[in-house]
C-alpha cells in the first residue's frame, strides 16, 4: 500500500489551548484507519487541519506527492481531500440530488466565462455529472429519494447524503466525522459497506467516531487521542483493551 496522507510535527493552539500538539500521521491506501478518543481530543481538530478550515501553526501536511500546508481549503478539495462534518451541512433548500451536484470540484459551469463561452462542454459535464450521482445514489439506495428535499428525509438518511456527497469527489482520501451519530439499522449496514467498498478501490479512509461497535466493525487499525496528542495506535481490538484508554475514553 503507498502512502496517502503523511503529516510531520503538525501543531495548533487557539490562545491557550494546544488542539494538535506535534502529531505526526501516516494514512495508506486501501485503509480505514479509526480515529478515537474523548470529546476535546482534537479528533475533529486534526480533520479541520488535513481539509484547510484552519492552517497549521506548524508542521507540514503532504497528500500522494503534494504538500498541503498553505493551500486553501478549495485548493485541497480539488486535490482530493474529500470529508464529511459531524452536522452534515446539507443544503436544505435543495434536493438530494441537487446538493450532490454541487459537490465535484472541478465543475465547469461554476465560471460564467466558460458557461458563456463553452455551452456544449457545460451541458456534457453537467451530464456526466448527474449519471455519477444517480450511480452514487443508486449504491447508497436512495436513487428513489433523488428529486426529494433533504429536509423531508430522515436523519439517516441524510447521513448518506452527506457521505454520498462526498463521493462526488474522486480523489485518494476520504475524511469521515462521526458517520454513525444517530444513524441505526439499515442506513448502518449501508453506510459501513460503502465504506469498505471504496477502501477496496484504493482510496484512504479516516473515521472520527463514538461508536466503538462501528470502529470494531470497520477498521483495520485505530489511534487513540487525548489534548491534542496521539497517545496510542495499532489494531482496534488491542487498542480498545488498552488500559490507557480505559482509564481517560471510559473514566475507569
Amino acid at each position: 500500500m503507498t502512502t496517502v496522507l503523511n503529516l510531520k510535527g503538525v501543531c495548533k493552539r487557539f490562545g491557550g489551548v494546544v488542539v494538535s500538539d506535534n502529531i505526526d500521521l501516516e494514512i495508506r491506501s486501501g485503509e480505514i484507519l479509526g480515529l478515537i478518543g474523548p470529546n476535546g481530543a482534537g479528533k475533529t481538530s486534526l480533520f479541520n487541519l488535513i481539509s484547510g478550515v484552519v492552517p497549521a501553526d506548524a508542521g507540514t501536511i503532504v497528500l500522494g506527492d503534494r504538500t498541503l500546508t498553505g493551500l486553501p481549503l478549495y485548493a485541497r478539495a480539488r486535490l482530493g481531500v474529500a470529508r464529511t462534518w459531524q452536522h452534515m451541512r446539507l443544503f436544505g433548500s435543495l434536493s438530494v440530488l441537487d446538493n450532490m451536484m454541487i459537490a465535484p470540484s472541478h465543475y465547469p459551469g461554476e465560471s460564467l466565462w466558460r458557461l458563456i463561452t463553452a455551452g456544449p462542454s457545460v451541458k456534457r459535464a453537467e451530464a456526466a455529472t448527474r449519471e455519477r450521482a444517480h450511480g452514487i445514489l443508486a449504491r447508497m439506495k436512495l436513487e428513489a429519494l433523488a428529486d426529494a428535499n433533504v429536509n423531508d428525509i430522515t436523519f439517516g438518511q441524510q447521513k448518506l447524503v452527506g457521505l454520498a456527497r462526498a463521493l462526488m469527489s474522486e480523489g485518494p482520501l476520504l475524511l469521515l466525522d462521526e458517520p454513525m451519530a444517530g444513524v441505526e439499522g439499515m442506513a448502518y449496514e449501508t453506510m459501513r459497506d460503502i465504506v469498505r467498498e471504496e477502501a477496496a478501490a484504493g482510496r484512504a479512509v479516516c473515521v472520527v467516531e463514538h461508536n466503538v461497535s462501528f470502529i470494531r466493525d470497520l477498521c483495520n487499525s485505530a489511534v487513540f487521542m487525548a489534548q491534542g496528542r496521539i497517545l496510542e495506535r495499532g489494531d482496534v481490538t488491542t487498542l480498545l483493551e488498552s488500559k490507557t484508554l480505559a482509564e481517560l475514553y471510559f473514566g475507569q
